[in-house]
């Protein structure tokens, strides 16, 4: 089957690529770990050209034989490398922010090969604390394809990570988005603070003290706020009820717990319900399996994984702006 987009998901630290068909059904994918902050330093010849520019480089690495085999392949980019940090800057969106009309406005880069590089903007929310999005807009289009048309009204689509993103939508537009920055902390915590000291990494994953994190996260003692329930990660361990190789799961849950209970609280008061809403996860599936066990213990009760967002908000996007064709049955 012949290839008609090469679709690339570039972020802080991995370069996902995409050989997309019609339909953007995917024919090859790659991972690499070129992030746009740790970017190839080797020099060598493209083009018949000598190139020491990392976006250059991973570039070339992530998708220069596709080019190589079909020099036409449009290119289109979502992600970090559309920041100020990046390889063009992609300028911001203002929310309420139609995800399907972002393909209009494409950032463009020729690179070294002569190819032109289609670079997707970010999302930003404008207030007292501004909040700001970049390859996560194109995850959120990537779900709404596959919905019913009206059925985003009692929808929160969750995007664990590093920087966890909850993003509500009406009518497919981006409306308001909250950010968490749970994993990134729990990285901190774990490697830089005391906490790590006493932690036994690498085990299986510990259910029993990942729910028990959660639960302290929602009980009585967790209202004083993580600033305080993070210590017992290591007191439970000093008095012996909690043990080196369940600490880590211990955290995860505490953290994520934490999250949970906020974003609930919050999404009660800005829906004026008791009722909370439907939720989509996308991301990685061990992670975002930690997050349906905890967002069932704090009161979501209907939690679906999303698949193959990325692809398929990079195909739609490359469909509105025109650098690929609707596949003739549609």
């Amino acid at each position: 089957m012949l290839a008609q987009l090469i679709a690339l998901d570039w972020g802080t630290t991995s370069l996902r690529a995409y050989k997309l068909a019609a339909d953007g059904q995917v024919l090859e994918q790659r991972s690499l770990s070129s992030g746009i902050m740790q970017l190839p330093r080797t020099p060598r010849i493209i083009k018949g050209q000598a190139c020491t520019d990392g976006f250059e480089l991973a570039f070339d690495d992530a998708c220069g034989d596709w080019l190589d085999a079909q020099p036409d392949l449009p290119v289109i980019a979502c992600g970090m490398v559309g920041s100020a940090q990046g390889w063009r800057e992609a300028a911001y969106r203002d929310t309420p922010a139609n995800v399907a009309n972002l393909g209009t406005s494409l950032q463009t880069i020729r690179s070294l090969r002569g190819v032109d590089v289609h670079i997707v903007p970010g999302v930003i929310q404008r207030s007292q604390l501004p909040n700001v999005m970049r390859g996560e807009e194109t995850q959120v289009l990537g779900v709404l394809q596959n919905l019913p048309a009206g059925a985003d009204g009692d929808l929160l689509i969750g995007l664990p990570g590093s920087h966890s993103k909850w993003v509500e939508v009406a009518d497919g537009c981006i409306v308001h988005f909250d950010t968490f920055m749970t994993g990134e902390v729990f990285a901190v915590l774990s490697e830089h603070s005391i906490l790590g000291r006493t932690q036994q990494r690498g085990a299986s994953f510990d259910g029993d003290a990942f729910d028990r994190g959660v639960q302290v996260a929602l009980s009585a003692e967790g209202e004083i706020g993580p600033l305080s329930t993070l210590f017992s990660a290591r007191s439970l361990g000093l008095t012996g009820e909690l043990s080196a190789s369940a600490q880590p799961d211990y955290l995860s849950g505490l953290l994520i717990g934490h999250e949970l209970s906020a974003l609930a609280t919050d999404q009660r008061r800005r829906r004026n319900s008791v009722h909370l809403p439907s939720i989509i996860l996308i991301g990685n599936s061990q992670l975002c399996a930690r997050y349906s066990r905890a967002l069932d213990a704090c009161g979501f009760a209907r939690v679906t994984l999303a698949e193959h967002a990325t692809e398929r908000g990079l195909w739609q996007l490359a469909l509105a702006a025109g650098l690929v064709t609707p596949h003739p049955s549609r």
